[in-house]
């Protein structure tokens, strides 16, 4: 949500600017600007409602000429999307200018006392207000612009991430973060400035990620410093990031959506790569092995996730439950940080998010982490803050996520989850060998088994079309697959804006099958497993009552279209991976039908890709 772009160097600052911006789009906005000094010192502000196209036909013909700048995209929180709330917002004075990700909970409270200070206000928006608090502690105390930004920030109840520059300095920006990303790239005297590494690794891999409460000072021609909010320096810890440029184009495909669809077997063989011994079966996952122990003795496993990340969680519990035969809970972080749980030091808390960015997750780590729980993260980001606020964990390593509707995502974190629970179950002795092989045969095979999955593109893009008209579908699977039916569902709402529902195939008759009839699609996941000839029960009650069914099938199984209206047949693994077999036409789906239907895939309405606030 958000996003936020800097520079300070040699180069002109605006093209660097809107190139990190245009690589930010997929996170999600509503408006876009840019603050840039200019060699004499004066800050010109340009921003506008839309997209970051429109702010660069708006800037064509001006003046945009300065070696730094900050730029931002914005995600509304408070006040609607226009000019006047849009990024960056200048202090009463017009002496500073500010972008900022995240929200001001206390917003409200600090307006008001600086309006009895004679402050008045242009927009609607919390950070036209910490803009102005900065400028008053800095006013009343005549202090320097960075201690004042520290002042400023003790008294700042939320979330931010924050860049600041001011008029008469052509050198330097000052940025600061409390849970919501900063990453800073260190170049050949020059610095970038980005809430996403990714949107800046055309010109560096060095980075430094800001922690917590940290603020830094970023000085053309200087060592980049990094203090705390009462002054004490912190260390520059510099990363290097491992990622192509081919990575965030689309290759030639008309959305990063079907480009991440697609790129799945490759995606699943590195998140595999190293951690399944192909000869041995042996399974290497660090994380784990490092702290036996705890898994060991773990009393309970608590999964706390959003979104996709809470459906992947969902078969995580399957999984370990009937692997390790240790009790799970499956936690929206939402409401986790918000419930008083009990949680003991033998409970293992695994937070699950695609971007490691995300706010109800990053709260219920701090929530678990003071009552003394054993934290493991699964991840995609590198050097994330769900990694850095963990005890340990294990990244998917599927490449970065483009499009806002998570694909490959779902199937890295289900992949990882398998193989904790492969090694966890045998180190505690609870599975049986022979099993053992079987899924670690079945995981290395695993990105054959979704190429061959891809194959049913051709034949759900027809059926897409059919079901263009739907206003409503509902999603059914029973098992390992009811969350797959949650993800099929979630994947048609997000992109389409269709609504969907995901239900387990028996609650269907405990109310929702008063829903069925001829204008209600049902998708039915109906492989080959243990509840397979209780779903063909299920799809013969809607068959009855007039209902049309997609049915997702193992190949070769025509028991099921003598009911069915559309079967898609998927290839057969060991059932505790079909979910991540029969997700891949639901993906595509989704995919499809939003095509036809028009909308935007990759940036669809009121979604961000990384949700850094409540």
């Amino acid at each position: 949500m958000c996003g936020i772009v800097g520079y300070v160097g040699e180069r002109q600052a605006c093209p660097v600017i809107i190139k990190g911006l245009h690589r930010l789009e997929y996170r999600g906005y509503d408006s876009a600007g840019v603050a840039i000094v200019h060699p004499d010192g004066v800050i010109d502000i340009h921003k506008c409602k839309g997209k970051v196209s429109g702010l660069e036909a708006f800037l064509a013909g001006k003046d945009s000429s300065g070696t730094i700048g900050i730029g931002h995209t914005r995600w509304a929180t408070h006040g609607e999307p226009n000019d006047i709330n849009a990024h960056p917002h200048f202090s009463r004075s017009g002496e500073i200018a500010l972008i900022h990700n995240g929200i001001i909970e206390n917003f409200r409270v600090l307006r008001d006392a600086l309006r009895t200070n004679g402050f008045t206000f242009r927009s609607s928006t919390d950070s036209e207000v910490l803009v102005n608090l900065i400028e008053y502690v800095r006013e009343s105390g005549k202090c320097s612009l960075e201690e004042a930004v520290r002042v400023a920030l003790k008294q700042v109840v939320g979330a931010y991430a924050i860049a600041i520059v001011e008029k008469g300095n052509t050198s330097r920006i000052i940025a600061a973060r409390k849970s919501s990303p900063m990453a800073i790239g260190i170049g050949d005297g020059e610095y970038f400035l980005s809430s996403d590494a990714a949107s800046i690794i055309d010109y560096t891999q060095d980075f430094v990620y800001l922690k917590d409460n940290e603020v830094a000072v970023i000085e053309k021609g200087k060592p980049l410093h990094i203090m705390n909010l009462d002054g004490k320096d912190s260390k520059v810890a510099v990363q290097k990031l491992k990622m192509s440029i081919s990575q965030l184009e689309k290759g030639g495909f008309d959305h990063f959506m079907l480009k991440e669809i697609y790129e799945q077997p490759e995606t699943l063989e590195d998140c595999v790569r190293g951690r399944v011994i192909p000869d041995s079966k042996e399974i290497v996952l660090s994380g784990v092995l490092n702290n036996k122990e705890k898994f060991l003795k773990a009393r309970r496993i608590i999964f706390v996730a959003c979104g996709t990340s809470w459906h992947a969680s969902l078969i995580g519990e399957h999984l370990i439950e009937n692997m390790c035969r240790i009790p799970v809970e499956v936690e929206y972080a939402s409401e986790f940080r918000y419930r008083n749980p009990i949680l003991y030091p033998d409970d293992i808390v695994i937070a699950v998010s695609q971007s490691g960015e995300t706010a109800d997750t990053l709260a219920a780590v701090d929530l678990a982490r003071k009552a003394g729980a054993f934290i493991y993260g699964i991840c995609n980001v590198v050097g994330s803050s769900i990694p850095r606020a963990t005890d340990s964990g294990t990244y998917i390593h599927v490449g970065p996520e483009i499009g806002v509707a998570s694909t490959k995502a779902f199937t890295g974190q289900v992949t990882v989850m398998t193989m904790l629970a492969l090694l966890v179950g045998r180190l505690r002795g609870t599975i049986e060998e022979g099993y053992y092989h079987r899924v670690a045969q079945a995981i290395l095979e695993l990105p054959a088994t979704i190429r061959e999955a891809l194959n049913t593109a051709e034949p759900v893009s027809a059926l897409a079309r059919t079901f263009t008209y739907a206003h409503n579908f509902i999603y059914l699977g029973r098992g390992y697959n009811y969350p797959t039916a949650l993800e099929g569902a979630l994947k048609l709402k997000e992109i389409s804006y269709i609504h969907a529902e995901g239900l387990p195939a028996a609650e269907m008759k405990h109310g929702p099958i008063a829903l069925i009839d001829s204008e209600m699609p049902t998708v039915a996941i109906a492989t080959l497993d243990k509840t397979y000839e209780k779903t063909l029960s299920n799809i013969e009650e809607i068959k009855a009552r007039g209902g049309k069914i997609i049915a997702i099938v193992s190949k070769g199984d025509d028991l099921v279209r003598r009911s069915a209206d559309y079967c898609i047949e998927v290839p057969s693994t060991v059932e505790c991976l079909m979910p991540l077999v029969s997700v891949i036409p639901l993906q595509l789906l989704a995919y499809y039908i939003a095509t036809y239907k028009g909308r935007n895939v990759d940036q669809p309405r009121n979604l961000a890709k990384s949700v850094t606030v409540e």
